[in-house]
């Protein structure tokens, strides 16, 4: 029997700024939307940079193609808009995101696992890959243990059952039933999602067949302020739902007040310790990197892992401060 006719699903690419991209996106999975019987739905939070333009000429020779106005902006405002408006008589949501690269078959393969496994959700496997200098550094650190304390997600799987990992297909009536994305996260709304499955009694299972490619930020800057977000998003599901952090999203917690501690060097010298304890591991861990692969451009792996800690400890701390700072005013 013909796939769409058991699971006709709905595809939505949130958006923004993505003209470089969004145009070959969406005729890559033109062909999937087919087979699937599934709309297009690309949620734009106002790009500016042509992005928009694209998205309407595709459209106006595909039917399945829409075009909706996010005007949140937020990703997880642009998936709960896209579900609610076109959602109906769909079995599967999938979510895409702008900034990756997928395989021909991706669609396919999730919802052939989720038939397969009766799984609420399916999550993948997210495999990071860059161009320049600065991005395959960023990319071998986002690879590694040391950058990403070792999530599943992170890594290929062979297919099982997890907590999360990264969102692609849901089934609608699950996403429904737990009222979908929270709009007040702007980052880690997909793992705070997934702990309400999990609570409601759905299962994700991580895909074994099939793969995203994730394109990292270029910058430091960019990377700095990405994982700032990502700690904060932490911070926000731990105080929601009272979560204890789990062994390897602590260690990198440390890291902003090790950094701070580390000003009291004149007092006594052993105040900057762990500083370099930690920075000698991270710098130590790209020039292996770079030996072992042969690359130089790995060297800067290291580097990379730094700056993704430090954002994400301080990201986290100004979240958990602020939210305990602003309980006291409001008592």
């Amino acid at each position: 029997m013909p796939t769409e006719k058991l699971a006709p699903s709905l595809i939505v690419i949130p958006c923004l700024n993505e003209a470089a991209h969004i145009g070959a996106l969406v005729h890559e999975l033109r062909p999937s939307a087919e087979r699937l019987g599934a709309r297009i739905v690309v949620a734009d939070g106002g790009s500016t940079d042509g992005t928009r333009a694209i998205v309407e000429e595709i459209a106006g020779n595909d039917p399945r193609i829409i075009l909706l106005h996010n005007e949140k902006r937020l990703q997880s405002a642009a998936i709960n808009l896209a579900v609610a408006s076109y959602g109906e008589g769909a079995e599967y949501l999938i979510r895409i995101d702008a900034h990756g690269g997928y395989p021909p078959d991706y669609c396919d393969r999730l919802v052939e696992e989720a038939l397969a496994t009766g799984a609420d959700s399916v999550v993948v496997s997210m495999l990071t890959s860059g161009s320049g200098t600065v991005q395959k550094a960023v990319a071998a650190a986002q690879n590694s243990k040391l950058g990403t304390g070792g999530s599943k997600h992170r890594h290929l799987s062979v297919g099982e059952w997890v907590d999360h990992g990264h969102h692609a297909l849901m089934r609608i009536s699950a996403f429904k039933a737990v009222g979908g994305y929270d709009e007040t996260f702007s980052h880690n709304e997909d793992a705070e999602l997934d702990y309400r499955l999990r609570q409601a009694g759905y299962r994700i299972w991580m895909s074994g067949k099939t793969q995203m490619i994730y394109y990292p930020r270029a910058s430091l800057a960019g990377l700095y302020f990405q994982y700032l977000g990502y700690g904060r998003g932490r911070a926000k599901n731990v105080l929601k739902h009272r979560m204890i952090p789990k062994v390897r999203q602590m260690v990198p917690l440390l890291v902003f007040p090790v950094v701070l501690f580390s000003a009291f060097f004149f007092v006594h010298w052993l105040a900057v310790v762990p500083l370099l304890v930690w920075a000698s591991v991270c710098l130590g861990y790209g020039v292996w990197t770079a030996i072992s692969q042969r690359n130089p451009d790995s060297a800067l792996a290291g580097i990379s892992a730094m700056v993704m800690h430090f954002g994400w400890s301080v990201g986290f701390w100004l979240q958990l401060l602020g939210s305990r700072s602003q309980r006291r005013r409001v008592a």
